[in-house]
């Protein structure tokens, strides 16, 4: 998805010492036990001690073992999920602008191909790049620019184009080692004549083995919190399901978990994805997947605009989803742990302002009040183009 704003949550590599009493391992307990693990894996192991029974006793950073341990209170039921949430909180870093405009990174193109059906309105393909060769990684919900190659209508080179990443920070092949978009083909009429987007059809033509010059990554907006206890609304339209697509296949791939022992997440995720007609549907088959996978954790409901009708008998876009879920969805935002994430065009924000109005006013709310306390508590997150 190409955005008009610019932004691999990198894992802390510290490690750390614990030490825990009581803990169960093959049938009995031990009396002490020392577990260095990276900070990355605090949370799992944490639950992992609460549930076992166990009684932490110090943490201590691996390379301060020389130095008295710091007394840490046991984990019990009530304080554990509190405890990991803060931890793991804290561990991530977000990588910005490794690559500039001046000095790009240079991607070869591994693949490209068509995610539409047969009878879907207009193109958008897949797009994967390879960042084998230098040091461009980056984190789910972030983005790159793209320099297409040729000069504009004054003969200077053209200027970059955002795009939403449609992958995890592990790539599509989960080695870590490539980076994907959700790329439309831009087109519009001037005067009697179809003009095609610079970038955009630059991208959708290109063929694998093609250099493309690659700057980024950028953007904090949209990045997925790190609780795993977390719920995650998502409001999409076309290839605003880009960062949505590598927010779930990070959530439920199973290889994307096999990947993250310390993120394995247990929260709701709700999608509500709009669209004009259902082959126009992107990342289909993954996301029966994770219903069928994952049915009491993942949720999805979809606006098809020239195929289904809203309650008044006009076309169903996503704010009318939007609005006949609004008591669900506020009661969902009720939640603390609870985001709320919109990407795709920008037409579509008034609408769903509209709902949630709406939606709000019926448990005596004010969403204009209401709405900006969830920005400045990071909850709300919008990129739209």
């Amino acid at each position: 998805m190409r955005i008009s704003t610019a932004a691999l949550r990198q894992s802390d590599a510290r490690m750390f010492t614990l030490v825990v009493a009581g803990l169960k391992a093959a049938g009995t307990r031990t009396a002490e036990r020392c577990l260095t693990i990276p900070l990355s894996q605090m949370q799992a192991t944490l639950r992992m001690i609460n549930q076992q029974g166990g009684r932490l006793l110090s943490v201590t950073p691996a390379d301060q073992a020389s130095s008295p341990p710091t007394p840490a209170p046991a984990p019990t039921a009530a304080n554990a999920a509190t405890a990991a949430v803060t931890t793991s909180a804290k561990h991530e870093t977000v990588p910005v602008n490794l690559y500039r405009p001046k000095d790009p990174y240079v991607g070869t193109v591994l693949g490209n191909y068509s995610l539409l059906a047969d009878g879907a309105i207009g193109r958008v393909n897949h797009i994967t790049f390879d960042l084998s060769e230098g040091n461009l990684h980056y984190v789910e919900g972030q983005s790159i620019g793209i320099i297409p190659d040729g000069v504009d209508s004054n003969g200077k080179p053209n200027k970059l184009r955002l795009y939403s990443i449609a992958s995890t920070r592990h790539g599509d092949n989960l080695e870590d080692k490539t980076v994907s978009l959700c790329v439309r083909q831009l087109q519009y009429e001037k005067d009697g004549e179809t003009i095609n987007g610079v970038c955009s059809t630059f991208l959708c033509d290109i063929e694998p083995g093609a250099k493309v010059k690659i700057t980024g990554p950028v953007g904090k907006e949209m990045l997925l919190p790190p609780d795993e206890e977390a719920n995650v609304i998502m409001l999409a339209t076309g290839t605003g399901i880009a960062p949505m697509r590598a927010y779930l296949r990070r959530m439920f791939d199973p290889g994307e978990r096999a990947k993250n022992p310390g993120y394995q997440f247990r929260g709701k995720a709700w999608l509500i994805m709009g669209v004009p007609t259902t082959p126009n549907l992107l990342y289909e088959e993954d996301f029966q997947n994770y219903l069928s996978e994952f049915p009491d954790n993942f949720r999805y409901t979809k606006a098809i605009s020239r195929e289904q009708k809203n309650p008044s008998g006009g076309r169903m876009y996503i704010q009318d989803r939007v609005a006949e879920h609004g008591d669900e969805i506020f009661t969902m935002i009720e939640d603390p742990k609870t985001h709320v994430y919109m990407c795709g065009l920008r037409g579509m924000e008034p609408g769903i302002d509209e709902a949630m109005s709406k939606a709000a006013e019926a448990k005596g709310l004010n969403w204009a009040e209401l709405r900006p306390q969830l920005k400045k508590a990071e909850r709300w997150h919008v990129e739209t183009y």
